[in-house]
Order: structure tokens, then C-alpha cells, then sequence
């Protein structure tokens, strides 16, 4: 009898993860969007996943816009886009000014059009313990997290609106999730960028534009080397790059990026990536004091403050490394 009842509930369960995958593509196929001809910005798309995923829309035939803060890095990647890409402009932006994100939308519109799909993908990264880190640090770590997206938002929405279409796509960080020690101005900026992408991803469909929040850990970009590094520089720098390049824990950027770009143009709400990732966001779900309780224990094998002051140095500057 208990044999026969255990068989009835594992039918039952393998036919409801059949149907809720079987709707779940059949919602995708309904939403999904071609960004064949479309005019796609990706911020920070000078390097890192915004080049990789700069480059696989451009393979797919979208005219791809891409900003950055560094002229150099631009010049750098325009080229290899430029081939690649139906069209192609580079615009040195820096995201954390209203007035250059007002110019820069300004001379999308004009050179290519109105912008149908946006990746806010453009981030630094600081990393050290939560007595290295002031006011300043917070501030800015939200302006490029919170209040660059919230402002680059703010301007394509009327004609996305207007066409009732489009997608954007705010990639935020499982740290979002799981707030993850020597990270704190971090974390809490992406909490923001969380909250506003989730609760963006409501209002707007109505309109029929789809937000897809993005929750990657971490991923083999190499962007350990351009961290802001503080505390003790050498010890942080090294447990950073060590989870960031380690096979069993980063992603592969490639292949983060590829999700990414199908998560948009299925219209999926919501995309965590790697294993570690879901992992911790489960848990965190289900337990909370105990992912906390796991990460103080972390941070007690993580670098001391020591009284080492305020002052950060690049991760580049930290240790020399040619290979990135």
C-alpha cells in the first residue's frame, strides 16, 4: 500500500515538473523576441560580459550600441564590432552622470533610433572590510548600480511605451541575494538595482516590455583584475581572484552571456546562473540564519582590517598580471 501511494506521488510530481516546463516554453515561444535589426545598448560594453554579450547580438544581427568611460577600451573593441555588427556605434559615457546619459541617449536616437533593447550590464566592484569602506564609497557604488540604470531607464521608457515593445534587461548579482562579506557597498547597491528591476518588471508589462532581472554569481571575465581593492591588498586580492577563476564555482562568460540574451528574448522575468548561485539562493530562501551563520564563518578566514585606512588600489596594480 505505501509502495503503491509512494509510485502515485512520484507520477504525480514527474507530470506536474512536465507541465510547468511544457508551459514555460510555451510562454517563451509567445514572447519571444527577435533582435534581428533592433537597436540594443549595452552599458559597460567595452569589456568584459557586456563585449561578450555585445558580440553575440551583433551576431545575431542587432545594430549594437555600446558606452563605456574609457575612450581607450572603445577604441580597443570598435573594429571587431564594427565588423561584426549590421551597425555599430561606441559612445564614451560615463553612466553615473544624468547629463552624459541624457547626450548619449540623445545621439543613439538621432545616428540609429530609438533604443528596443537595453542590457544595464556597466558595474565596479569593491571589495574589502566593512571598516575600509565611507560614505563616499556607498554613494557611488549607487550611482553606478542604482541611479545610472534608474536614469538610462528613465529615457528609453516613452518610446518603449509608445510601441508597446521592447526588453531590458538589468544584470544585478546573486550578492543581491545572499549579501556576501568584504562586499558590502556591493551588495547593497545591487539590493536597489534588485528592488527597482523587480518591481519595474510589474509595472511594465502592461505595456508589453519585458525586464528580465539577471542574478549571475560569479563569472571567468577576468574583471577580478580592475577591482577596487582595500584593506589589506594583497590578501583580498587573492581570495577574489581565486573564487573569481576558479572552475568549480565562476561560470564561463560565453555561456552566461548566451543565457542571458535567450532570457530576453523569451521575456523570462527572473534568470539566476551557475549552480553555486541557485544553490545559495535556495538556501537563503529556506534558511537564512544558516547562510549567515555559513558566511560568518567565512569571514573569519577573510583578511582583517588591521587599522589599514581607506585607500584603494586596482586589482591590476595589486598584482601584475599580462594575461587579462
Amino acid at each position: 500500500m505505501r509502495k503503491r501511494k509512494l509510485s502515485k506521488m512520484l507520477v504525480g510530481a514527474a507530470a506536474s515538473a512536465v507541465a510547468a516546463t511544457a508551459l514555460k516554453m510555451a510562454i517563451r515561444s509567445l514572447n519571444w523576441y527577435n533582435p534581428e535589426d533592433k537597436v540594443v545598448l549595452v552599458t559597460g560594453g567595452s569589456r568584459g560580459l557586456g563585449l561578450i554579450l555585445a558580440r553575440q547580438l551583433a551576431e545575431k544581427k542587432a545594430r549594437v550600441v555600446i558606452c563605456s568611460r574609457s575612450r581607450e577600451d572603445l577604441e580597443k573593441v570598435t573594429p571587431e564590432l564594427s565588423a561584426l555588427a549590421r551597425q555599430f556605434l561606441a559612445i564614451e559615457c560615463d553612466i553615473t552622470d544624468r547629463e552624459q546619459v541624457d547626450r548619449m541617449i540623445t545621439e543613439i536616437e538621432e545616428k540609429m533610433g530609438p533604443v528596443d533593447v537595453l542590457i544595464n550590464n556597466a558595474g565596479k566592484i569593491s571589495v574589502g572590510p566593512m571598516e575600509t569602506f565611507d560614505e563616499e564609497d556607498y554613494r557611488s557604488a549607487m550611482d553606478v548600480y542604482f541611479w545610472g540604470p534608474f536614469h538610462i531607464v528613465r529615457r528609453i521608457l516613452p518610446h518603449m511605451k509608445e510601441q508597446r515593445s521592447g526588453r531590458i534587461v538589468n544584470i544585478i548579482s546573486v550578492t543581491a541575494l545572499v549579501s556576501f562579506p568584504h562586499l558590502l557597498p556591493y551588495n547593497v547597491s545591487k539590493f536597489a538595482l534588485s528592488g527597482f528591476s523587480e518591481g519595474l518588471t510589474a509595472e511594465m508589462e502592461h505595456y508589453n516590455i519585458k525586464v528580465t532581472s539577471v542574478y549571475p554569481g560569479l563569472m571567468t571575465t577576468g574583471s577580478h583584475r580592475n577591482i577596487d581593492v582595500k584593506g589589506k591588498y594583497e590578501k583580498e586580492y587573492e581570495w577574489f581572484s581565486a573564487t573569481a577563476t576558479h572552475p568549480l564555482i565562476a561560470m564561463s562568460a560565453e555561456r552566461a552571456a548566451r543565457k542571458i540574451i535567450s532570457a530576453m528574448q523569451g521575456g523570462e522575468k527572473t534568470l539566476t546562473l551557475s549552480f553555486p548561485a541557485k544553490l545559495g539562493k535556495l538556501i537563503h530562501a529556506m534558511f537564512p540564519d544558516l547562510i549567515i551563520s555559513v558566511f560568518d564563518l567565512i569571514n573569519r578566514f577573510l583578511p582583517d582590517y588591521a587599522g589599514t585606512g581607506h585607500q584603494s588600489v586596482k586589482g591590476y596594480d595589486v598584482k601584475p598580471d599580462t594575461s587579462f
